[in-house]
């Protein structure tokens, strides 16, 4: 009888014997009420009495879908996002949520597209990662309450309307072709002021001149295919006529 009974107990015991892996952790109820976390390892859940649930707590990439939302200055856009967080406490996943997972999806839809209706087009293609952060301090100070802990949100694109990107498009080529107009006219600037000073330069020096023009024309010559007509200067015509009449 006794032999019999240590059989029972040792059976009991091996059939109530569960494992909890290293990235888990376990969620047990006694009688329907939480009594404690499992950690890692085997653990004992008599039959019957006793429950468990096992909470995976790595880190989890949620794909959170393309949802259509109208910024501040009326643009209809499709945004989608991934966001990742980890279960902080295993308790208040499974007790506070019925299905944190997707909770936390919907979660982030909803907030997602209310913080694109506060901002313009140009704010949501210029700063997201300002707005994703934004979106990951809702997102983690409402899942708080669900045992979650939200580490990151990444806004993976946002589409626009085709008329909208043809918009942008002439946009950016009109930017363009302003900034070569003020780029090219600021370097015609810079020539001519150039020229002016070479120019004064030239007229404060005498015979300064002549001898660039000469220069001039000793370049010109070099080059047998060029034809040159050489202009007498106003000066060496006052001085021949100076001397006519001597």
């Amino acid at each position: 009888m006794l032999t019999t009974l240590i059989v029972i107990i040792v059976l009991l015991v091996i059939v109530s014997i569960r494992q909890i892996n290293q990235y888990e952790r376990g969620v047990k109820f006694t009688f329907g009420k939480f009594t404690s976390i499992m950690e890692p390892g085997w653990r004992i859940v008599w039959p019957i009495i006793q429950s468990f649930q096992k909470v995976d707590v790595r880190t989890k990439a949620v794909d959170v879908p393309d949802q259509n939302a109208i910024t501040k200055d009326n643009v209809s856009v499709r945004v989608n996002a991934v966001i990742y967080y980890k279960v902080s406490d295993a308790n208040k996943a499974i007790v506070e949520v019925e299905d944190f997972r997707y909770a936390i999806s919907q979660y982030a839809q909803t907030t997602m597209r209310n913080i694109v209706g506060e901002v313009t087009l140009d704010e949501l293609l210029s700063s997201r990662d300002k707005i994703a952060d934004r979106i990951r301090e809702i997102v983690d100070k409402e899942t708080d309450a669900w045992g979650l802990k939200v580490q990151n949100v990444e806004l993976k694109d946002v589409s626009l309307p085709p008329e909208m990107e043809r918009t942008i498009g002439k946009q950016a080529e009109a930017e363009r072709e302003k900034r070569a107009v003020i780029i090219n006219s600021q370097g015609e600037l810079a020539a001519s002021e150039n020229i002016a000073k070479a120019a004064e330069m030239l007229a404060r020096t005498p015979g300064a001149l002549h001898l660039r023009t000469l220069q001039s024309i000793n370049d010109m010559a070099s080059d047998q295919s060029n034809t040159v007509v050489y202009m007498v200067p106003v000066e060496a015509l006052k001085a021949l006529e100076g001397m006519a009449k001597k």
